[in-house]
């Protein structure tokens, strides 16, 4: 009945959906298994994509070739670039997403994949052959032998579902645990552990008074996320804000004690920056007011999601509670929100590759290595996909470094330092993160995309354009004068003192108050140089000029730090040799097993004169 495929994927969330499609686009064969193909791509909790961080996260994937951004585009309720008040490294484009029709492009947009078949049935065992994965056996009974194997099981591994002292198996509501792969992979040696998450009850939004919440609009001016030309939508849909307040909390402290979470029934450990609503007020005691984003599910719907309320509490005391937030007077609620426990394997079982160490060709990606967020879940899938596809192939594995990615730093920081919660992205996490902005991913990774064949040479022609373009505008500014006469109105109307003489653009540009959009209104030679440039290059442009010391020291840093990433070590090297090395750290480093010296660093419990003995013996 079946072939043998290159490389199956085992769950169409979001990296299992970008997994399949990067294995695709690279020449594999690809089976998709899903429990349920109708909910390919589904936005279970939250209908966004981006944030901090995490949108840098999406435009990295569509600057290699990922699919992501281009969905994101396509099916956007409302478009913000957050922190724009900050620097150009906090900058972090979020979207409001249309969840049915999210869920339908990427469906449309595999179909359309050449190389992609799906299967619905639910895989309940590998198939393994020496130390070797040779397929999946499903739920039917039916054996399907590949290549290799991408697990991106999401939540539903043993998937406990908790609302108040109700508890039920589930890996999303309404829809049924998955059971037998945890146990097999146990047996083969694989350490598990188990996480928790949560979601918030949904709203009837007919059923809400907005003129007593604050509005949320979109940037005037619309972003996007994939540096493709996807049509973007003309119109966008107000978001609103509106807050809790001392009775909203005392009516849930009303349900603390049939709380699973408090009471003890909930084991997992939850995302401590993606709080439960009880959480906050537990913690946060001296609060008496938490913020509530109302955020539409769609073009078409009613339905609200309530970011910020997630909760576990019995419906009841949900309820209740929602109907003492301003605007909720007469809320109606569509379903309750719950928190969900499921099994995940800490990610140090994993190589750069995210190929386990215990069974060659088998992959990870998304919640099963213990992260949380569609981007996070999403990179990994992609890069999982990639590296599968090279892997069966025979060529170059794709691993992306700290100083390149925020990818890079995710799945560093995944394999080198593990995590005991669930990890979500901040810009906190790279240490590069003023070379890691999201305006210049193109920049960074589309060359990568374009080697392995992802980026096609008409979209590898516009970033060089961009970066010949920039450049250009660069280069003007340091070659173009501007006198006083022509700039100190100017100046003095934005705060910023005169010029006695004439001075180059490209100093003045360097002034924090003053920007391309005021200085091309006094200066008509700039103007003229301007218009024949788009927004996006003249954005670059304007941030090299202004941090461009910044950058400087930024990449002599990275340079030095180099010489540590370069320096590989053998995977077979035997640290029980080195007794000069601590105990903690022989057991790490043989745990773990380091690429890198830089990644070796990088490991808890190894400390820099444990470096030190392990570079003199490399260099053997």
């Amino acid at each position: 009945m079946f072939k043998k495929y290159n490389v199956i994927v085992v769950g169409a969330g979001h990296a299992g959906c970008e997994a399949a499609a990067a294995a695709a686009n690279l020449g594999s064969s690809v089976l998709l298994i899903t429990m349920t193909m109708g909910t390919i791509a589904q936005m279970s909790c939250n209908p966004a994509m981006g944030g901090v961080a995490k949108g840098q996260i999406v435009r990295e994937v569509d600057a290699l070739g990922g699919y992501s951004g281009i969905i994101t585009d396509k099916t956007s309720l409302q478009f913000r670039m957050l922190n724009l008040s900050k620097g150009p490294a906090m900058w972090s484009p979020r979207a409001q997403s249309d969840r049915m029709r999210f869920a339908e492009e990427w469906r449309i947009a595999l179909e359309k994949t050449p190389n992609v078949d799906f299967w619905q049935d639910t895989v309940t065992s590998l198939l393994v052959k020496g130390n070797t994965v040779a397929g999946v056996k499903t739920s039917l009974g039916i054996e399907i032998e590949c290549d290799a194997v991408v697990l991106t099981n999401g939540t539903f591994l043993n998937g406990v579902i908790h609302i108040g002292e109700k508890r039920f198996g589930g890996g999303r509501t309404g829809e049924k645990a998955a059971t037998g792969l945890t146990e097999q992979l146990v047996t083969l040696g694989f350490e598990a552990g188990r996480m928790k998450t949560g979601t918030p009850p949904r709203i009837d939004g007919r059923s809400l008074n907005y003129s007593l919440m604050e509005e949320q609009w979109g940037d005037e001016e619309r972003g996007r996320f994939s540096y493709t030309d996807v049509p973007l939508a003309t119109d966008q849909r107000c978001c609103w804000i509106t807050y809790t307040n001392p009775d909203v909390h005392e009516t849930l402290k009303e349900g603390f004690e049939r709380s699973p979470m408090f009471t003890g029934r909930i084991k997992g450990l939850g995302p401590r920056y993606c709080p439960s609503i009880e959480d906050k007020i537990n913690r946060f005691a001296e609060r008496d007011r938490h913020q509530i984003f109302v955020e539409p599910e769609g073009w078409n719907t009613c339905e609200i999601y309530v970011n910020g309320f997630s909760t576990s509490l019995p419906e009841d005391v949900q309820y209740k509670a929602l109907t003492k937030i301003p605007g909720f007077e007469n809320a109606k609620m569509f379903r309750p929100g719950y928190a969900i426990e499921y099994d995940f394997f800490p990610p140090t079982q994993l190589g750069l590759t995210l190929e386990t160490k215990l069974i060659s060709n088998l992959y990870f990606a998304g919640q099963i290595n213990g992260t949380t967020g569609y981007e996070e879940a999403a990179s990994q899938g992609f890069i999982a996909g990639i590296n599968a596809h090279q892997k069966i192939n025979d060529k170059h594995e794709l691993i992306l470094k700290r100083s390149e990615s925020y990818i890079g730093v995710l799945i560093d920081d995944l394999v080198t330092k593990g995590t005991e919660e669930p990890y979500r992205m901040f810009t906190s996490r790279a240490e590069h993160r003023l070379l890691l902005r999201q305006d210049n991913a193109d920049i960074r990774l589309s060359g990568m995309g374009h080697e392995l064949g992802l980026i096609s040479d008409e979209r590898m022609d516009k970033v060089n354009a961009k970066i010949k373009n920039s450049d250009d505008i660069v280069a003007f500014t340091r070659a173009k004068s501007i006198d006083p006469a022509t700039a100190n109105k100017l100046l003095e109307e934005v705060g910023t003192s005169p010029l006695n003489q004439a001075v180059k653009l490209f100093s003045l540009l360097g002034r924090p108050q003053l920007g391309f959009k005021e200085l091309r209104k006094v200066d008509s030679s700039l103007e003229d140089k301007l218009s024949a440039f788009d927004k996006e290059t003249i954005e670059q442009a304007e941030i090299k000029i202004k941090y461009e010391s910044y950058f400087i020291k930024e990449l002599e840093i990275v340079e030095r730090m180099k010489k540590m990433e370069d320096r590989e070590i053998n995977p077979e090297f035997d640290y029980s040799q080195l007794v000069s090395l601590s105990k903690e750290a022989r057991e790490k480093l043989k745990k773990i097993k380091p690429r890198t010296l830089g990644q070796a660093s990088r490991i808890s419990g190894v400390s820099p004169s444990d470096v030190s003995v392990l570079m003199v013996h490399v260099s053997r």
